[in-house]
């Protein structure tokens, strides 16, 4: 039976910090996004586009469709972040159901790991998120505007509101952060027990099932944010 790791597995130390298996499919997934984003930006130059440029087109024109639904008017702004949501964990949960991430070992020790299998990969995009919510309400709104959401002393209902607010905001970094971390773990798991007891082909069914449930959270994550967002910078 293979060994299943709740937690990223360190590989090597540079100093005092610690280099895990996450960390390192997680640099090669950012190299291969600056790669593809380089090459899109150097087809956006040319009047003859390659057929990249328009898939990419395309699927950044569906996102903007999608997010301004929700957003409306302020899409311009959230935009970039909404869509670095998207295509950042969408890539990531895709990248850990390669073939080699997970069985290819160093030691006792895989050498790649899902970053998005990993809770601290996952708290930090939580962080991001929540964070941003707060830095874009007060940009819209406004600091005293904003800030009696949760400060609120004119009546005891409306101060403990404000609490609730607060204990709202935290537990959207929990929600968040272990929501995406749950399902891409579980279904890493569920294909390594798969192909150990059932090796040909077995897995195959699962497989796509989790690639499409790696697009669900994806879209389910940049989704929440957008909602959030619009609540975040409504004046009511």
């Amino acid at each position: 039976m293979p060994e299943i790791s709740i937690k990223a597995e360190t590989l090597f130390y540079i100093g005092s910090f610690a280099v895990k298996n996450s960390m390192l499919l997680s640099a090669l997934v950012f190299v291969f996004l600056i790669c593809v984003g380089i090459s899109y930006f150097n087809d956006s130059q040319k009047e003859e586009k390659s057929g990249l440029f328009y898939t990419i087109n395309l699927m950044l024109r569906t996102l903007y469709d999608l997010f301004s639904s929700i957003v409306h008017d302020k899409i311009d702004v959230f935009f970039p972040l909404l869509s670095a949501f998207f295509l950042w964990i969408l890539i990531q949960n895709w990248s850990g159901l390669l073939p080699g991430v997970g069985s290819i070992m160093v030691g006792h020790i895989p050498l790649l790991r899902g970053n998005n299998a990993d809770l601290n990969a996952t708290l930090a995009l939580a962080i991001i998120s929540v964070t941003m919510i707060q830095v874009y309400g007060f940009q819209f709104l406004g600091f005293k505007v904003y800030i009696s959401k949760f400060l609120n002393f004119k009546d005891p209902i409306y101060f403990v509101l404000g609490i609730l607010e607060i204990i709202s905001e935290v537990s959207k970094v929990v929600s968040f952060a272990f929501r995406l971390f749950g399902n891409i773990f579980a279904g890493e798991v569920l294909l390594t027990i798969v192909a150990f007891l059932v090796p040909v082909l077995a897995s195959f069914p699962f497989l796509i099932l989790e690639i499409f449930v790696g697009f669900v959270q994806a879209l389910v994550f940049s989704m929440l944010t957008s909602v959030f967002l619009s609540l975040a910078v409504s004046q009511h």
